[in-house]
């Protein structure tokens, strides 16, 4: 049976099993959209279990059609229009220290994909050891489109995928599938959703911290799908060099080349994100995410 995991909300639901802990993310009609309760009672679970020497594996996962949907910006934002700038502030302050924990966590993390995966959902799942897609998987950054920017440390993650796909998903706000996530690394495994159910029960059977272990009983849900040819995976020419520019301005212009050679979906769409995001916010993403492997998790997070 699931449990609050503070006294004090239900948004955070934690299952016991043996030695893994299951953490639910429970605001299934906000999409799981991340509130100042959720991030301090995730926060607590996992600074908690650190301790435990009886817990060894920690699930998450979100309840209904959504792993996580993001920060609860509207929270936030009717919280500025309050003049209550503090909650922000300390928003932000708990989701990046929870985000940092995450990264560094001693024990491993499995988060179970399923559905929306969107900004702060990335900052709970992304940065842990063990990351599975999913058929319905939908993930993106769409800050810029907000008038932010990819924060909750993805400019980490982002610099690292392959070539300059993360400069295309950072600034643009593409939307990802299952197979996606995982041909570029965003994804650790790919469990077709009808064995999902599956895969938890056998992960709540570990009594083990190893992550190898762990590693075996996913890769027998595991499967290898193939991205469809409308993939920007299948594009990687064209977006290595339109994104590796050093200014957003030469970004637009080299799409603005490109189209009307290669008649391609992927061009158009990236021209037209980019030309309704933020032109301030688009040039902090750049920044941010072509540092590449000059970052570290700490610095990320400052």
């Amino acid at each position: 049976m699931a449990s609050p995991a503070t006294g004090d909300s239900d948004q955070v639901l934690v299952e016991a099993n043996g030695s893994t802990r299951t953490l639910v993310l429970n605001r299934p009609k906000q999409l799981n959209a991340l509130s100042s309760a959720m991030v301090t009672g995730l926060l607590k679970c996992f600074t908690s279990y650190e301790e435990e020497n009886t817990v060894k594996l920690l699930i998450v996962k979100g309840k209904g059609r959504a792993f996580c949907a993001g920060g609860d910006v509207a929270e936030v934002a009717q919280s500025i229009n309050n003049d209550t700038w503090k909650y922000g502030a300390d928003f932000f302050h708990t989701e990046f220290l929870l985000n940092y924990i995450i990264a560094t966590y001693s024990k491993p993390q499995v988060s179970l994909l399923t559905g929306i995966v969107m900004g702060g959902g990335a900052g709970v799942s992304i940065h842990g050891r063990f990351r599975v897609a999913t058929g319905n998987t939908v993930f993106a950054m769409p800050e810029t489109a907000l008038g932010l920017f990819p924060d909750i440390g993805a400019s980490y993650f982002l610099s690292r995928l392959p070539g300059f796909y993360g400069e295309y998903v950072g600034l643009t706000g593409a939307r990802l599938d299952g197979a996606e996530m995982l041909a570029c690394g965003l994804a650790t495994h790919f469990v077709p959703l009808n064995r999902m159910p599956l895969l938890e029960e056998s992960l709540k059977k570990v009594d083990t911290s190893d992550p190898f272990a762990i590693c075996g009983i996913i890769d027998q849900f595991s499967q290898q799908p193939s991205v469809k040819g409308s993939s920007a995976m299948n594009r990687m020419e064209i977006i290595n060099r339109c994104f590796s520019k050093r200014t957003v301005e030469e970004i637009i212009s080299a799409l603005e080349q490109e189209a009307p050679s290669v008649a391609d979906k992927l061009v158009t769409a990236a021209i037209q994100s980019l030309r309704k995001a933020s032109p301030t916010s688009l040039k902090i993403s750049l920044a941010s995410v072509s540092v590449k492997h000059f970052q570290n998790i700490i610095l990320v997070m400052l």
